[in-house]
């Protein structure tokens, strides 16, 4: 469970997990949303830096009080990040990487929205030429490709204790520790009603 908005983060690990603490400041000037985050991540012991602070990006561009990380890895029926409305009706599934599209078409049977992080270079313009005509009909579904470059630099940032900032503007995102700034402009590849 992970409650946002300052209180600290508590999700269930796995045995050998790293735990990383991470004080996020969100200053989202395209949906006029600022907050302090403050994270407990833990990063499964088969998980890269990249893809948890991949993690920690899709948190930044999609925060809210209700976002909640999932148990990550070890959990595949759960979604890396989700919010769910009051009465439990899932709203929003992110996922990262590059899944399964069955995982996806579950994910949008499940959620009103899904979205995909997809990171990995040019794996991703192969998963994409092989998966592009069934994720087009998964209408709930909007796919982001993340440039290999940003998400690398984002995943030198790691650190098992962090102070964050992220700005985001037009789409794109900005990083902030201490005199390291990253820039990320996520590429559309699928947006609904697009």
């Amino acid at each position: 469970m992970q409650v946002a908005g300052g209180a600290v983060t508590i999700v269930a690990m796995a045995l050998d997990s790293t735990v990383h603490k991470i004080r996020l400041q969100v200053s989202d000037l395209d949906r006029q949303v600022y907050g302090t985050h403050s994270l407990t991540v833990a990063r499964h012991p088969s998980e890269t830096e990249e893809r948890m602070m991949v993690r920690v990006l899709a948190f930044a561009r999609h925060s809210d009080d209700a976002l909640v990380f999932g148990r990550g890895l070890s959990s595949e029926e759960e979604a890396p990040l989700s919010r769910s409305d009051l009465t439990g009706r899932l709203e929003l599934w992110i996922a990262v990487g590059l899944p399964d599209v069955k995982e996806l078409r579950k994910a949008c049977g499940r959620a009103d929205e899904v979205v995909l992080y997809a990171y990995g270079g040019r794996r991703v313009e192969l998963w994409w030429k092989q998966n592009e005509v069934e994720a087009r009909r998964l209408r709930n579904l909007t796919v982001f490709e993340l440039p290999q470059e940003g998400t690398q630099a984002l995943a030198a940032l790691a650190q098992r204790t962090m102070q964050v900032e992220c700005t985001i503007q037009e789409g794109r995102a900005w990083f902030s520790q201490g005199d390291t700034t990253v820039e990320i402009e996520p590429v559309p590849l699928q947006v609904p009603g697009a």
